[in-house]
């Protein structure tokens, strides 16, 4: 019923195919009557980047009908008409793309079962006009190629069966966004949107990802350029009285430009701005950002894309020559010097999806030109089945839903010294590659808000540690809370854990609180510092007594060794090496034996070495009593007696240690009482008894050693050690009385250590005061060394 319709650009061929751009974006208002038909659109508001849309497609059109490999013979034509922004205009001009422009009778007979007068249309560039002429076509079952159209709705094959598309779905890119978000650890952001189809749908699937992200919205708004200024304000308020730094923008450029304007009248500079593909690299949002409200910027964009040949196929245009041309033109004029948005090449991402959908085209009716007669298919199922690459490698193809695969690039706002923003490529998401390689940032340096070199912070809390639980904050969003640390003996094991776990007896919490380990098991052992010092100190006394006991065989027939019973001073001497040793059965790790080894060999060490020293002390006493007129003392106290003497001692000790051992023996011991943390080894004494018994049988024999050395410490001093013995005794009593209490409150291997350093202290003890006075004169004094001088038998002093 309308007027017949021309296209803008046409040329004839073999096949043609449509295109809808929009060479305007708006039009005179009219005032309908409806008492008459309305009259066409005027149409102003010249839009060089819908020409420049056009010009890709005969570019295309141009390079596929001068190959040979593709569609050889066969020439494709093409009508291209002007949508001039309007949705009502767009599907007029797909119907009479489809059913010609001849004036049809209303009450024609004819059957409407002519073909279409294209093959596949090119465009519309918005989504919302997109929508309604897939709408009209979808029956129809005409292709619909759009190159910027990018509502996750028109993936729907129900409503849109005919609907393919260049460019990634939004669905894609709000997930991506999101992504991005996370992966910068932004949990706490606000979100602007164009409240319109593309920015509402693009922005739901964003909050929706977002939520399954742990990400939270502190404020999500929406606008359109048109709105008045107060709701825009409102918008600011918003923003200034928020506490999130990153904003999640999903505008169009149009909106950004205005939104940009009023931001930059508040001086808004601090925010860091994440953006959709609609106008993170659009150059001229970036021109017109003279406050550099948006530097530092991130966001997605369609990946950069060369066609060979394009830009100087567009640069060599000439006017259109057309009846609808008003322009006074030459048609020789060269815009090669001309800078505007014809001349802006920024946009060539999408020229390159406007190539695509041409060559998609020519490649279904190529194989259906290669098919034999069994081929039945039609070009749409044909188009949704193509798979090749373009020339310069890029590949085509479609998936269930007639969307292109997924890709990202991930570009930063980086200002340059001249005032010119940069878009610099920072990485790529990529939907076709497994979830965890699908975001890909590269190593480059980025730029932040304000020109800052630090990843911005963007949180209503942090993230609360393994070690602690969370506990959310009254009347807030889930994203705000506060991380309390986990109780001693309790756990949490993940991030953002709600509760503490309490470990088993037998474990404890580490440190951080993020597992349950096993007590530490602690003993005296000889990889510590304090175990290596007293098993050096062990083997040190070893060793010294070893170099005394050489010394001694070596000079064994001289008067001072064989004084007072060489036989005794060399069991004595073999006694206190077995008592250096056996402070060694102390450390390490306690086991049964070593628990029944330490205390027994302990004790009997012990009296055999207080033993020999008791035997001495009675062999110097009773000589001077034997040398007393009437005396009969020393053959009452021979060799044999003393060894005897020695013997009976030690076998007592003995069969106190046999009696222990069998009533209740000592064993190793798990203590968790000691420390919350900590599992002590130790050996339990059995039976306290036994233990006391021995100790206090040794120091029976040391108190009656300390006094008989103290009866004979003013016998002649040339012949009488025992005043050496009555020191090495003090020493030995002092030692063993301090040991008591230091024992019994010295916690874990602390009373192990506390008992070694009693058994070094008084075997060193009675070396050094028995022995080394010998030693000292057999070295170094012997001339002292004669029996004249042992019996005192010397020079008078001279006073």
């Amino acid at each position: 019923m309308g007027d017949p319709e021309n296209p803008q650009l046409s040329q004839d061929g073999n096949i043609v195919l449509g295109g809808i751009f929009s060479f305007y974006s708006s039009w005179k208002d009219r005032m309908d009557t409806y008492l008459h038909k309305p009259l066409p659109l005027q149409c102003t508001s010249l839009n060089f980047r819908g020409f420049q849309f056009a010009q890709a497609m005969l570019f295309a059109i141009e390079e596929i009908n001068n190959s040979t490999d593709l569609l050889p013979g066969v020439s494709l034509g093409y009508k291209i008409y002007d949508a001039c922004g309007s949705m009502s205009r767009s599907v007029k001009v797909a119907l009479t793309l489809t059913n010609g422009n001849e004036i049809v009778a209303g009450q024609s007979e004819r059957p409407c079962t002519r073909p279409s007068q294209v093959q596949a249309i090119i465009g519309e560039t918005s989504s919302s006009p997109c929508m309604a002429i897939a709408t009209v076509l979808g029956p129809f079952y005409i292709p619909m190629i759009s190159h910027f159209a990018t509502c996750a709705c028109l993936s729907d094959k129900t409503k849109y069966p005919s609907f393919l598309r260049t460019i990634p779905s939004d669905y894609y890119q709000s997930r991506a966004l999101a992504n991005l978000v996370k992966y910068f650890g932004w949990t706490w952001v606000g979100a602007i949107r164009t409240n319109d189809d593309y920015g509402n749908n693009g922005m739901a699937t964003f909050t929706e990802t977002a939520q399954q992200l742990g990400i939270c919205l502190e404020y999500s708004v929406s606008f359109f350029r048109t709105d008045p200024a107060d709701k825009i304000q409102k918008i600011i308020d918003i923003i200034k009285a928020s506490t999130s730094k990153v904003i999640v923008a999903f505008l169009s450029h149009m909106d950004m430009d205005v939104l940009m304007y009023v931001l930059s009248q508040h001086n808004l500079t601090e925010y860091q701005w994440v953006g959709s593909e609609g106008w993170i690299f659009d150059s001229q949002t970036a021109a017109l950002d003279k406050h550099h409200i948006l530097n530092g910027a991130i966001g997605l964009s369609i990946p950069k894309a060369h066609v060979n040949g394009l830009r100087e196929f567009m640069l060599n245009v000439k006017p259109l020559n057309s009846s609808n041309n008003e322009l006074e033109c030459t048609g020789h004029e060269d815009v090669t010097g001309v800078q505007n948005s014809y001349t802006d090449m920024s946009l060539m991402p999408i020229f390159n999806n406007v190539y695509k959908g041409v060559y998609a085209v020519a490649h279904a009716l190529h194989n259906i030109l290669s098919c034999n007669k069994t081929c039945n298919k039609t070009i749409l199922q044909h188009i949704k089945n193509i798979d090749f690459k373009t020339k310069e490698g890029d590949e085509v193809y479609f998936n269930e839903n007639g969307d292109p695969a997924a890709k990202y690039e991930i570009i930063n706002w980086q200002p340059r010294e001249n005032g010119v923003v940069e878009f610099v490529t920072v990485g790529l998401y990529d939907i076709s590659l497994a979830a965890e390689k699908q975001l890909n940032l590269q190593n480059k340096s980025l730029i932040w808000a304000r020109n800052s070199k630090q990843v911005p912070v963007s949180v209503c809390s942090e993230k609360c540690p393994p070690g602690t639980r969370k506990v959310l904050q009254k009347g807030r969003p889930v994203c705000c809370y506060d991380c309390i640390r986990c109780a001693e003996g309790e756990i949490s094991n993940i991030t953002d854990s709600v509760t503490c776990v309490r470990c088993l007896p037998e474990y404890w919490s580490n440190e951080r609180r993020d597992a349950c380990i096993k007590k530490e098991a602690v003993f005296l052992s000889y990889e510590e510092i304090m175990g290596a010092l007293l098993t050096a100190a062990s083997v040190f006394g070893t060793c010294t007594t070893a170099g005394v006991v050489l010394i001694f065989f070596k000079h064994r027939k001289t008067p001072i060794v064989r004084a007072n019973n060489s036989e005794l001073s060399f069991l004595l001497l073999f006694s206190l090496t077995l008592c250096f040793l056996c402070s060694l059965t102390f450390i390490g790790q306690p086991s049964e034996w070593s628990c029944m080894l330490r205390h027994t060999a302990f004790g009997i060490t012990f009296v055999l070495c207080i033993s020999c020293v008791l035997g001495k002390t009675i062999v110097v006493l009773m000589a001077f009593r034997a040398k007393l007129p009437g005396s009969n003392m020393m053959k009452w106290f021979g060799h044999t007696q003393q060894r005897l003497c020695v013997l009976g001692f030690t076998l007592v000790q003995v069969i106190i240690c046999i009696v222990w051992l069998t009533i209740s023996p000592p064993f190793p011991f798990k203590n968790f009482e000691e420390f919350k943390d900590k599992i002590i080894l130790e050996c339990a004494l059995g039976s306290a008894v036994g233990y006391w018994a021995v100790l206090g049988y040794i120091g029976l024999l040391s108190v009656l050693c300390f006094i008989f050395a103290f009866l004979a410490r003013k016998l002649p001093d040339n012949f009488n050690e025992a005043k050496f013995i009555t020191f090495s005794m003090l020493i030995f009593c002092a030692v063993w009385i301090t040991f008591i209490p230091a024992y019994v409150s010295s916690p874990g291997k602390f009373s192990v250590a506390v008992e070694i350093f009693a058994i070094l202290a008084s075997s060193f003890g009675l070396l050094i005061c028995i022995f080394i006075p010998k030693c000292y004169i057999i070295l170094l004094k012997p001339e002292k060394n004669t029996k004249r001088n042992m019996m005192g038998k010397k020079a008078p002093h001279l006073f």
